[in-house]
């Protein structure tokens, strides 16, 4: 969320923030609606001074019934006035937080405009000297995945895992989570439902709700990643100077209707409805979060590096970063069957926007402050099963698993 004061400083950065994202947002509304709350505040104030002033002289003439009880009644119309006039500056105040929740943030100078920005590409694609299957294809003939059972039992776009296909999302799960430890990351198990609240505070809310699996009896929602329960740890908290940084690795199941997304490719776990996924997130003091930014993407870069995959990493543009982003990183893995990277990940700082929100601070000695909140996948899996089982694909048809997990397969070191 944009502060009103930032919002009133810097009305055009604004504009070209809502006009990036596509949206359509008639930013006058908000002028208006704070100049009508000033207003009411103002009168409110001049009210309640205007009492205290009668307060002090009824006090200086206590005894004086008849001198007094006129300016009494009078300021028992003044009260009643006020509580007025404060419930007209309350609904306001409800009108202007409703609209901020609707604005972008706004990207950072060094978010490149228009285009993505290739910051990198990391390993050589492999070359075959046979046709690589798709993972659904080869998926399917080793028995790892099952998606005609799926969809018997859920629906379109919703995986199965069997076998070593299970042992496999369980073995990168187990290996992702013990790598963050190492880098600093405290694991956290959190809720997979979250409330409307929790939602509006990480921005997914208002603009991405169609895009959410809903519970209606409750007003709860699956999450879509856990960085909604993670940055929700300190909601409404004033944190300790001494306790920042904080850093927090969370498994989870994801779950995203993604009604935008008809058309795009859907075939096998490309785009599925729900995937796990290693979240990483952060709470670090302002002046470092560019730093701390560069080294959440170097945290999942080594999950990549460690699984041997070739990847690149990827600037986003003003026009593709999130609703809720200042600045994002993309990873995307190579996958040798569909010949193409593929999103793995995306690294952003938030900065104050979701911070604003959520209402967490720190206390300094100089003044508290909003923390600036991070995230980063490290990393989703659905797509990583596939460039291991696209890239480490054998001509036989087995798969060889990346060294780094067979410690997880207890000795087994193909599947086949």
């Amino acid at each position: 969320m944009l502060s009103l004061k930032f919002i009133r400083e810097n009305p055009e950065k604004v504009k070209k923030a809502i006009k990036s994202k596509g949206l359509e947002i008639d930013l006058q509304k908000i002028f208006s609606l704070d100049s009508q709350r000033k207003q009411f505040l103002n009168e409110s104030e001049n009210l309640r001074a205007r009492r205290n002033r009668a307060s002090t002289e009824i006090a200086k003439k206590k005894g004086a019934r008849k001198e007094t009880a006129s300016l009494i009644e009078e300021m028992k119309k003044v009260s009643k006035k006020i509580k007025e006039i404060d419930s007209f500056l309350d609904e306001k105040e409800k009108e202007l937080d409703e609209f901020r929740l609707l604005l972008p943030n706004i990207p950072h100078s060094s978010v490149p405009l228009e285009k993505n920005l290739i910051v990198r590409t990391v390993g050589e694609i492999p070359e075959f000297n046979f046709k690589v299957l798709p993972h659904w294809e080869i998926g399917e003939r080793l028995e790892i995945l099952d998606f005609k059972s799926a969809s018997r039992m859920t629906g379109r776009a919703f995986p199965l895992y069997k076998g070593l296909g299970a042992k496999l999302e369980r073995a990168l799960i187990n290996f992702m989570l013990d790598t963050h430890q190492k880098q600093g990351y405290q694991e956290i198990s959190p809720p997979f439902i979250v409330n409307r609240h929790s939602m509006k505070n990480c921005g997914q809310l208002p603009w991405l709700e169609e895009d959410m699996y809903y519970i209606k009896k409750d007003d709860f929602f699956l999450i879509p990643t856990a960085e909604v329960p993670l940055t929700n740890i300190h909601q409404d908290e004033i944190l300790t100077e001494e306790k920042l940084p904080i850093y927090y690795a969370a498994y989870s199941p994801c779950f995203r209707r993604e009604a935008g997304a008809y058309g795009k490719e859907t075939k096998g776990l490309l785009r599925v409805h729900q995937f796990d996924k290693v979240e990483l997130v952060k709470l670090v003091k302002p002046k470092n979060s560019y730093e701390e930014l560069e080294k959440l993407v170097a945290d999942a870069e080594e999950i990549l590096q460690l699984l041997k995959l070739p990847y690149r990493v990827v600037l986003l543009s003003d026009k593709e970063i999130s609703f809720a982003a200042a600045k994002c990183y993309d990873l995307e893995v190579w996958a040798g069957a569909q010949k193409e990277y593929l999103e793995v990940s995306s690294c952003s700082n938030y900065e104050d926007f979701q911070s604003r929100r959520a209402k967490i601070k720190y206390r300094s000695k100089e003044a508290t402050s909003f923390v600036h909140t991070l995230n980063g996948s490290g990393i989703a899996l659905a797509r990583t099963v596939v460039a291991i089982l696209e890239n480490y694909q054998q001509k036989d048809g087995s798969i060889i698993i990346p060294e780094v997990l067979q410690p997880y397969f207890g000795g087994i070191k193909k599947i086949s």
